[in-house]
């Protein structure tokens, strides 16, 4: 705890400084000790964190888009979902994945370069038997190459998946992903130097009762320019933006089945309540607002939009849509009044 000096002590100090007597240096202050952040210039950040956070947004869209595709093209129940976002060299990510596996080479179109989706044995092996109208079991030998017709049926899946990826990154660009070849050995698929900096996305995978990880890798060479573009504000001012038309059409399809009244307006006529409970079958009652031959206006709702004649289909009363009534807002109308007030002076 910090001592307060009293007059007299800082006069004593005073002097005995003045006088040589005592050293200033034995007084300065000690200086706190700096923060030192380490920085391998051998894997430098390419990504801030809150591109690796806009990054992780992004694929948690993915990952709900693959469950539900893979849910039904595998007709079992997967669960996918973000486990990881980071950035490491090509190098440890090569080294991180068994051999042999499944990596599909991605063409990332207009991006220029190529992407890596590594899919987990046990998870493909799982898909393959599903597909091959198994119960999804795996217990046969997983360290193995795939044969060419296990490849064939691995690139459709692959191929649904990468219209996830694409609907994925809408908001950042329109990114058309496109399946390039499959490797089952990592040392073939040198996309990039090994000292490169990726993305690494991994993904959490459960198909039935195996699981297992995918792992989307994405070089920095790749993404970098848009790189800029992987800001949360960004990517939120994209959602807002295209979020009134996202829907547009979905929304006018479910219009389209509405019900809806339509009344064609006969005319109207006031008469008193004597004369309404006299009312007989066969009587005739002459309307006071409409002439024999004139337009009667058929009504959506409570909107006046149509013109139309009465007549008869067959054995039924039908009315023939003859024009549209056109609405004046009342701009239009106070502009032509001051139209009209110029012509008439």
């Amino acid at each position: 705890m910090n001592e307060v000096l009293s007059q007299d002590e800082i006069d004593q100090l005073l002097t005995a400084i003045s006088s040589g007597e005592t050293d200033t240096d034995d007084y300065k202050p000690v200086n706190s000790a700096k923060k030192i952040k380490m920085y391998d210039f051998k894997r430098p950040d390419k990504f801030s964190k809150e591109q690796l956070r806009t990054v992780s947004i992004m694929h948690e869209t993915f990952a709900r888009l693959t469950t539900t595709s893979l849910s039904a093209q595998l007709r079992s129940l997967v669960h996918v979902h973000v486990a990881s976002v980071e950035q490491i060299t090509y190098e440890e990510f090569i080294r991180s994945i068994p051999t042999p596996t499944t990596l599909a080479v991605i063409n990332m179109d207009p991006l220029k370069g190529n992407a890596v989706l590594e899919i987990d044995p046990a998870i493909t092996f799982c898909m393959i038997d599903r597909l091959f109208g198994g119960r999804g079991l795996t217990s046969g030998n997983k360290n193995r190459d795939l044969t060419d017709i296990e490849q064939e049926v691995m690139e459709g899946v692959i191929v649904r998946i990468l219209a996830n990826i694409r609907e994925a990154w809408t908001q950042v660009i329109d990114l058309r992903p496109r399946f390039a070849q499959i490797e089952t050995n990592p040392q073939f698929a040198q996309i990039v130097p090994p000292t490169e900096m990726v993305v690494l996305i991994t993904l959490e995978t459960k198909v039935g009762e195996e699981e297992g990880m995918m792992n989307f890798c994405i070089p920095y060479l790749v993404l970098e320019p848009i790189v800029s573009k992987l800001s949360s504000q960004y990517w939120f001012s994209s959602v807002r933006k295209n979020s009134t038309t996202q829907y547009l059409g979905t929304i006018k399809q479910q219009l389209t089945s509405v019900d809806m009244d339509v009344v064609a307006d006969f005319g109207s006529i006031n008469l008193p309540i004597r004369d309404v409970l006299s009312l007989r079958v066969g009587d005739v009652i002459r309307l006071s607002n409409i002439k024999v031959g004139d337009p009667l206006s058929l009504s959506v709702g409570n909107e006046k939009k149509f013109y139309c004649q009465p007549g008869v289909v067959g054995k039924k009363m039908a009315v023939q849509i003859t024009g549209k009534v056109e609405n004046v807002e009342s701009d239009e109308f106070e502009e032509l009044s001051v139209e009209g007030d110029e012509t008439y002076e």
